[in-house]
């Protein structure tokens, strides 16, 4: 493996770095903004141009044929609080260094000129903590989401994202380059891989996966001065919330869906108050739509339910539904090729999680 890339690698994890050895460096804060400035200075110190596009994210450019189209190769930079620090930047890092590698090779006649040039790409907000939803500037970008609706979203703070792009000086205007196609290395983020001994996995579909945004009301009441008979607690409500969201799973055959809740927001949080408002999120996943489906109509029976036996107010909308994506055969195909050619084992792997190819593959292969 390169010296240079492990020195760039190891570089990008100090940015946000945490005790552990992790990364907290969320979508368009301060740390995200350093990074950011990091990447593009690699490639200005190459001489090559950077891009900027209206919803922050960042190509980096290696144009071989000026007019032609670009494929692209990245991931993304930000990362979940407390994050992992393979997850997203190992797939830009390594884009970054197979590109100037290629470029090089390009230099010095090893290797004729590509059809296609190559831009490294920083997709913003793959990761959807400070701004839901997540996959957010892939999507604006092969069109999935509108550009000025994803710029209103705001963080818990009411800080929009068009606000945070532009304090960190990411708020760019570039159109982004014409592309013909999209490679994405990613950690798997499971143990399929771990378990059973092999090297590489590759990507043949995504799961199905939808959101439930809910929202629990009851009254506010102070902690000692309300009898139990008379209270009315949002976050007791929510507490069983979260319970049905766990438990859903055993409707159905193991690990045939996956679901949780990964974020509770409690008003007005005070230790001497009983909760009025809580709102959460549940996850529901899965590689057929209909178990989803069934779990999601499951939830709602089984919430409306326990509203009525607490004499609550439970609110439930749909959010971020997103359907199976299927990769192209001839991509796969490939890619098994390359992995046989350099001695590695391989096996086909639906991603649990999805990312940022999930967008680009309904817009390019």
């Amino acid at each position: 493996m390169s010296e240079d890339f492990l020195r760039d690698f190891h570089h990008a994890a100090t940015i946000g770095a945490t005790a552990r050895s992790g990364v907290d460096r969320q979508a368009a804060t301060d740390l995200d903004g350093e990074v950011r400035r990091w990447f593009a200075g690699w490639f200005r110190e190459r001489g090559r141009d950077v891009l900027v596009d209206e919803i922050g994210n960042m190509f980096g450019l290696f144009e071989w044929r000026p007019g032609a189209p670009f494929v692209l190769v990245g991931s993304h930079l930000d990362t979940q609080p407390l994050g992992g620090r393979f997850d997203g930047s190992y797939g830009v890092i390594a884009g970054m260094h197979v590109a100037q590698q290629l470029d090089e090779a390009i230099g010095a006649g090893e290797v004729h000129t590509p059809r296609f040039n190559l831009a490294v790409v920083n997709w913003f907000n793959e990761e959807g903590a400070r701004f839901a939803p997540s996959i957010m500037g892939s999507s604006v970008f092969a069109g999935l989401f509108d550009a000025d609706e994803m710029l209103d979203v705001e963080d818990l703070a009411g800080v929009p994202v068009r606000k945070a792009l532009a304090d960190i000086g990411f708020l760019g205007s570039d159109p982004g380059p014409q592309t013909v196609g999209y490679v994405e290395i990613h950690i798997e983020q499971g143990r399929i891989l771990e378990r059973e001994g092999i090297d590489l996995g590759i990507v043949d579909s995504s799961w199905y996966t939808q959101k439930l945004d809910i929202e629990v009301l009851g009254e506010q009441s102070h902690t000692g001065a309300t009898a139990m008979a008379d209270r009315r607690d949002a976050l007791v409500g929510a507490s069983e919330v979260v319970l049905m969201v766990h438990e859903v799973t055993k409707d159905f055959p193991e690990e045939a869906l996956v679901s949780s809740v990964g974020q509770l927001v409690v008003e007005p949080n005070s230790p001497i108050v009983v909760a009025r408002r809580v709102h959460l999120v549940a996850d529901l996943r899965s590689g057929s739509p209909e178990i989803v489906k069934e779990a999601r109509q499951n939830l709602i029976d089984r919430i409306a339910a326990l509203a009525g036996r607490n004499n609550l107010v439970i609110n439930v909308k749909d959010f971020d539904i997103r359907p199976i994506r299927r990769f192209p055969e001839e991509g796969v195909a490939l890619a098994t090729r390359a992995i046989e050619g350099i001695g590695l084992t391989s096996r086909r792997i639906q991603t649990m999680a999805g990312h940022d190819s999930v967008a680009l593959n309904t817009m390019v292969p």
